[in-house]
């Protein structure tokens, strides 16, 4: 078949189908003498199991280790490890994930639960030491707080001293 009906059966792009024969994934292809592709049904397949294994998150990388040139020598052992790596890998995503939304979710909360009484800034500064880990306002450092360090600051206060 040629790369027009090999896209309409896949639903993928020529560009697309020609993107995998070069970066060697696709290798089922075979050249007329006028230099057109010839790909043969096994095609369809190992398109579909490229494009399952991108959606599923394999790296093309991954993908081109995985695939045999041909299904026949498919190795059982090498892609079952594969598979129940990447699961664990997806496992691993998913906790991460959850962590995330639960900070985000408590953020949200924070940011929600502001006092009538109290400007943005405060508030800012509230939430702020909660996502430092701090308990209380007091030990974040407002600009009325910070005192000159430089020399004059210095001969001033030995001067007083």
């Amino acid at each position: 078949m040629n790369i027009g009906e090999l896209a309409k059966r896949t639903g993928l792009s020529s560009s697309r189908i020609r993107f995998y024969e070069r970066a060697g994934l696709l290798t089922t292809v075979d050249r007329r003498p006028n230099g057109y592709r010839t790909y043969s049904p096994q095609a369809v397949l190992m398109l579909t199991l490229i494009t399952t294994a991108q959606n599923a998150g394999f790296s093309l990388e991954e993908i081109r280790r995985l695939l045999p040139s041909d299904l026949e020598r498919w190795q059982h052992d090498g892609l079952l490890e594969a598979l129940r790596r990447k699961v664990a890998d997806i496992e691993a995503l998913e906790a991460r994930l959850a962590e995330n939304k639960a900070q985000l979710v408590s953020l949200i909360a924070d940011i929600e639960a502001k006092p009538d009484d109290v400007d943005c800034a405060t508030n800012a500064r509230r939430i702020l030491s909660h996502v430092v880990g701090q308990e209380t306002e007091s030990h974040l450092v407002g600009a009325g707080d910070i005192k000159p360090t430089g020399k004059a600051s210095r001969r001033r206060q030995t001067k007083a001293g």
